[in-house]
């Protein structure tokens, strides 16, 4: 599959200063396959190394961290010569090893001329670290999400078609309305298959929403296994139950998040160390409540006050149980969850974009979906789920903090009018 990771990954490859590259992200977002890729294509030979079944390797860490005789080991057990800016040396699931991690310190520090790469959870990584020190200003960091919707297009064959939607969005002129149709259409499919490069294989090789569901199931199992494998058991408790309480969250008509909803009597003391396992773990998105819309608006973050979305809206859609013929259907229905759902999916294109999660709310008179900082502006973005637009808060916040333009993403076509440039749910991407 084409990631838009690999144009970053040959740019550290070609760098000077480079450091061993650590790739984060959720469990079974593609890290592996595009790292292994990666040094098909760039190097001579890649040492592969998962550091979860490695146990020799991991012995010999225990004793040993000079690069150059961890160098010496691999070449005599894996019968490959390493060769500086040729071999590809890909230490995965480092999370299960501290000795590793903590070698990419003395990679960095005594043979830089060496591509070192690892893959890991950030959840593997901030509670593996217990006894050795992360090794900071040592290594490159990227953070690997679910493919976004212009990935999706590129994986269906769809490559034209994420073009002409650059092309409308750049220029503010309406799609064709059959082409238009089209993008709205697999829009909805990605609605239900998500990003998640498992799922998205499966579903274009059966053409099947129930068997995509099944991988999705598998993908969750997945997860609350790592809940229980990385956790106290105490805490695994907490981080199941605020997982699972996201959908009614969510379904609120004000979907801060609120501890209560998990339990009666909750509160940040009790919570709060699990929701920033979820996060970090990258299997869920915070969204922060901004008080004021002014430039930097990082400095204006409220931050007791968060919304929670999931890191994948294939998953939520599975979680929610969101009748899959209400997705498809192309009429417009009069359903709140499916708003929420649909804020989800913005907030997965948006923090794939690294873009800071943040939203606007006045004293519950007004709330903008969200808010972002594009090139020194501040621009108010409101999410609808189908065509019916009118809204105030938008004019609010524009008045208030004098935005130059907003932002409408709905079913509706491209345009601009009014000072709110009108985005189709499919091109988010592109913002």
């Amino acid at each position: 599959m084409k990631r838009k990771i690999s144009t970053s990954l040959v740019e550290w490859k070609n760098k000077k200063k480079r450091m061993p590259l650590i790739v984060n992200g959720a469990r079974q977002v593609g890290k592996t396959y595009i790292l292994e890729q990666f040094g098909k294509e760039h190097f001579e030979n890649v040492i592969y190394l998962n550091m979860e079944i490695e146990r020799t390797f991991g012995e010999f860490l225990e004793t040993e961290l000079s690069p150059k005789k961890i160098i010496q080991f691999l070449e005599t057990a894996k019968g490959e010569v390493i060769t500086a800016n040729k071999t590809l040396i890909f230490f995965d699931e480092i999370q299960a090893s501290e000795r590793a991690l903590m070698s990419l310190k003395y990679f960095c520090e005594q043979t830089p001329e060496y591509h070192v790469v690892a893959a890991g959870s950030l959840l593997g990584v901030a509670i593996n670290r217990q006894r050795y020190s992360f090794p900071v200003g040592k290594v490159d960091q990227m953070h690997m999400f679910p493919l976004d919707f212009e990935e999706f297009l590129w994986a269906m064959n769809r490559e034209k078609l994420t073009e002409e939607i650059r092309t409308h969005y750049n220029e503010n002129k309406p799609m064709p309305e059959a082409l238009h149709n089209v993008a709205m259409d697999l829009y909805r499919t990605y609605f239900i298959v998500g990003g998640m490069p498992a799922a998205i294989v499966n579903f274009i090789e059966t053409d099947s929403f129930v068997k995509v569901q099944t991988i999705q199931n598998n993908i969750l199992n997945e997860y609350i296994a790592d809940m229980a494998k990385y956790a106290d058991s105490a805490t695994s408790v907490k981080i199941r139950a605020c997982y699972q309480s996201i959908p009614a969250q969510l379904a609120k008509e004000n979907a801060k998040f609120q501890y209560k909803v998990v339990q009666r009597g909750g509160s940040a003391t009790i919570f709060g160390e699990a929701i920033e396992w979820l996060v970090y773990a990258g299997i869920v998105l915070k969204c922060q409540r901004l008080e004021h819309g002014y430039i930097p608006i990082n400095a204006y973050v409220d931050l007791p006050n968060f919304k929670l979305y999931m890191g994948d809206i294939g998953i939520l859609t599975l979680r929610s149980e969101m009748p899959l013929q209400t997705i498809l259907s192309p009429i417009e229905i009069d359903n709140t969850f499916f708003g929420a759902m649909t804020e989800n999916y913005v907030a997965q294109a948006f923090a794939t974009k690294n873009y800071n999660l943040l939203y606007w709310q006045s004293d519950g008179i007004a709330e903008v979906d969200f808010v972002l900082q594009i090139d020194g502006a501040v621009v108010p973005i409101e999410v609808k789920k189908g065509n019916r637009t009118r809204s105030r808060s938008l004019n609010v916040f524009v008045e208030k903090y004098k935005s130059p333009y907003a932002i409408r993403i709905s079913k509706k076509n491209f345009g601009f009018e009014n000072n709110i440039k009108s985005v189709p749910l499919y091109a988010v991407f592109c913002i």
